[in-house]
């Protein structure tokens, strides 16, 4: 296969794009973290039934606060659980909108998963992902009564 140098920078400018979103609504606040190449962004909300049903504008105005928009995402790493029903319910819900919409991979991953795993900030999720063999777009959420 031969490719063409406009080819290569396309692949090259898509990779350098990399801009993660993480979305943690199953604990006692919804986190959010927006990961890019250079930068880390994070927010808090109260964890109630209102935001529940506002999480795509909470996730909206956060990206638009940064200067980003959900077709700059080209991941999305989700808290599958344990915790929260109406948490996790809603936000891969909203996650699996973003997939078809958008056509952003996501990965759920849960902390019990990275058993021994000495850092396990929002932050090193996507490492985390990597190194456990994630696979994207599959769902088998943990929930709490």
């Amino acid at each position: 296969m031969i490719l063409f140098s406009s080819e290569i920078e396309f692949v090259f400018i898509n990779r350098a794009k990399m801009n993660k979103l993480i979305i943690d609504a199953a604990n006692k606040k919804i986190f959010l973290m927006i990961i890019t190449s250079s930068d880390v962004y994070n927010i808090t909300h109260e964890n109630t039934k209102i935001n529940y049903e506002k999480l795509t504008i909470i996730i909206k105005d956060f990206l638009l606060s940064k200067n980003r928009k959900i077709s700059d995402i080209t991941e999305i790493y989700i808290n599958q659980g344990p915790g929260s029903f109406a948490g996790i319910r809603n936000s891969l819900s909203v996650v699996k909108a973003f997939k078809v919409a958008k056509k952003i991979d996501y990965y759920c991953y849960n902390l019990d998963k990275f058993n021994g795993e000495q850092d396990l900030s929002y932050e090193n999720i996507p490492n985390l992902c990597k190194k456990y063999k994630i696979k994207k777009n599959l769902i088998n959420p943990k929930y709490i009564s």
